[in-house]
């Protein structure tokens, strides 16, 4: 479904991806590990024509999209929530859910209602103000907003990122959800342990390379993976 092949992306004099290339089969959770730095959200943004790579090429549904902008990115398919939620602070829960679904022409009553039964919270919560949400609460909305776009893919940017563990849990449960209901994630997390345990396939990233690669059993298994990532001792 998304091939990226041998993408650079250079910031100033700066090459923060240096030829990197993965795929990311349709209906599969794929993971990019790595530390800050590595080049892990760059990816994300060039991906979302955030960012123009200076080489290589982004297919997605065999269309070469690696110079298209990004509301017609969007518009084919690929979502982004993005680090740091970036709800509109100022705007109930239930406009924001709705800004997701900003390109569309069609009811949204079904999509609201799939959200919602995901995020029972956000419910509760459609006429709260989404900046006096809690962290938790606001990455929630951040994931419904960017499901209201029907995604064919539906890419997260660190979203465990300064969360308490039992959050977290949900967070990845509902991902689990997401990827059944048919959506492919393309996912990015500093929390190795518990990408690998969702992911179909994994790959770490270390200043702008791809340098292992594998299933999610198969890194979590990996003895360097453990040490750097996994806090777990050769």
């Amino acid at each position: 479904m998304l091939k990226i092949d041998n993408i650079k992306v250079n910031y100033g004099g700066i090459e923060a991806v240096k030829g990197i290339s993965f795929e990311v089969p349709v209906g599969s959770i794929v993971t990019l590990i790595g530390a800050n730095g590595a080049g892990k959200s760059t990816t994300l943004r060039s991906i979302m024509g955030l960012v123009r790579p200076s080489s290589g090429s982004i297919i997605f549904n065999d269309e070469d999209i690696t110079k298209k902008e990004t509301p017609y990115i969007v518009s084919k398919g690929i979502a982004l929530v993005p680090e740091g939620r970036r709800v509109f602070a100022d705007l109930t829960v239930l406009e924001n859910i709705k800004i997701g679904a900003y390109l569309r022409n069609d009811s949204l009553e079904d999509d609201i209602n799939w959200v919602y039964s995901l995020f029972p919270r956000l419910k509760e919560r459609s006429w709260q103000l989404s900046g006096t949400l809690s962290g938790g609460e606001q990455q929630m909305l951040a994931v419904a907003r960017a499901l209201m776009g029907r995604p064919k893919v539906l890419m997260m940017d660190e979203p465990s990122l300064g969360l308490a563990p039992l959050i977290v849990k949900d967070i990845f449960s509902i991902i689990r959800e997401i990827n059944k209901a048919g959506v492919t994630v393309l996912l990015i997390e500093q929390n190795a342990n518990m990408a690998l345990h969702v992911a179909d396939m994994g790959y770490v990233l270390e200043t702008g390379n791809i340098t292992l690669s594998g299933t999610g059993k198969e890194l979590l298994a990996d003895e360097s993976v453990k040490a750097a990532y996994l806090g777990k001792k050769k």
